[in-house]
């Protein structure tokens, strides 16, 4: 949530920031409302000042043995004006609420101006594989070796639903396995096992609330929602706390199932994984004092490709430009890891730092050593990876001639020292 005082001292900046996002919110209307309030407010506390020297006078009348009568009087009309107009201001306040859950963040100043074709590639790393065949897809390679059964998982639970077997099932044991090790014992992230349900407080602290609604699952009759990542968990394991300055950063790693019902793809790559309704992730989320949050972000970036290095897959970096960012993302990175088989670039890690966007949201702040409130801290988060696009990376990147496919030396201890995948 931005900071309504400093839209009130700025509002030509956030104004183009908006603009810059893509976003049609008129400001204007909320500055009214603003306004509106504070005016009440101003004559609500003129009322009950009026109303204070009403019971002082009364008081001061009995003292003196005067009939206090018509004061009382008065007074019963400063109080009844006081609580007519008090609801005026809770309205307000909910309108208020109501408009700024639903402004984005604006982008930071360095991020390109524009939508998806002005994002910028700013790193390259590693070379495309070279075969002496003609590459398969992973949807081919999956079916050869039986590791992946597409029509089985639709008849389980519907369309975009997988049900990975044997030699798939165990890669995905083994990728996850080897990032949460990875980013607890070298990158220095603790490991949270966090709820798969959360409620609509949380989904709104982090921002998929109200505005992504229609994409999220919903447990009927519960208020709960399935969660799209474990940013939504891990960053509100937090929520209304003031934590103490001395212990920041605190670097948060967590595993989970994902589900997104990717209301507005239907038709986009629904074949294979690209593009599934439930997904495992592993997640990173930083908790930052604002003065180090984009360093924190060029960090958090360089955790989540390490993963990639380590398996030795080709990825690109791009920054996001502005039309393209998140909701609740002043910067974003996403990272793509390239695919043989169908010759595209996918993404499958987004590197975000959203300011005190979500902190404001879930009233996440921090106090200095004299235990005064400073501020509220910076969340980031990032993919530290997604498992289906990595899959898909590696299934099409590390085929062999025979359909086999080669695991990567720094997953094959976690596959109890097998080299390659075949079929059964």
């Amino acid at each position: 949530m931005l900071d309504l005082k400093l839209i009130r001292d700025n509002p030509e900046k956030f104004k183009t920031g908006l603009a810059a996002k893509r976003s049609n919110i008129d400001l204007g209307a909320l500055l009214e409302l603003d306004v509106q309030r504070r005016h009440l407010v101003v004559k609500i506390d003129e009322l009950k000042a009026q109303k204070n020297t009403a019971n002082d006078d009364i008081s001061r009348l009995i003292k003196e043995k005067q009939d206090p009568k018509p004061t009382i009087a008065s007074m019963k009309t400063i109080a009844a004006e006081i609580d007519v107009l008090e609801p005026n201001v809770k309205a307000l306040d909910d309108q208020i609420q109501s408009f700024l859950l639903g402004i984005p963040n604006i982008p930071h100043d360095s991020v390109p101006k524009g939508g998806m074709d002005a994002n910028q590639v700013v790193a390259n790393w590693g070379d495309k594989p070279v075969f002496d065949f003609k590459p398969k897809t992973h949807v081919e390679i999956a079916e050869n070796l039986d590791i992946i059964d597409f029509k089985r998982g639709t008849k389980l639970s519907g369309s975009n639903f997988i049900l990975f077997k044997d030699g798939g099932a165990r890669l995905e044991r083994a990728l996850y396995n080897f990032m949460l090790d990875l980013h607890t014992t070298q990158h220095g992230f603790r490991e949270m096992s966090p709820p798969v349900v959360v409620n609509a407080a949380s989904m709104t602290a982090t921002g998929q609330l109200p505005k992504m609604k229609d994409d999220m699952y919903r447990v009927e009759g519960d208020d709960l929602y399935l969660i799209p990542t474990a940013e939504v968990p891990v960053t509100n394991i937090h929520r209304d706390e003031m934590l103490n300055e001395e212990e920041l950063p605190l670097y948060y790693t967590a595993y989970t199932t994902c589900f997104r019902r990717e209301a507005g793809s239907y038709g986009k790559d629904t074949r294979g994984l690209v593009r599934i309704h439930q997904f495992d992730k592993v997640e990173l989320v930083k908790f930052v004092r604002p003065e180090t949050s984009y360093q924190e972000l060029e960090s958090l970036l360089s955790n989540a490709c390490r993963v990639f290095q380590l398996l030795k897959i080709p990825y690109r970096v791009l920054m996001l430009a502005s039309g393209d960012l998140s909701f609740a993302a002043a910067k974003c990175y996403d990272i793509e890891v390239y695919s043989a088989g169908m010759d595209k670039w996918l993404e499958a890690s987004s590197c975000s730092n959203f300011e005190d966007f979500q902190a404001r949201r879930g009233n996440i702040s921090y106090k200095g050593k004299d235990g005064k409130k400073k501020g509220f801290v910076h969340t980031l988060n990032g993919s530290g990876v997604a498992l289906p696009r990595t899959m898909v990376a590696i299934l099409e990147n590390y085929q062999t001639p025979n359909g086999d496919v080669i695991i990567p030396e720094v997953l094959r201890s976690y596959m109890g020292g097998l080299e390659r995948i075949t079929r059964r």
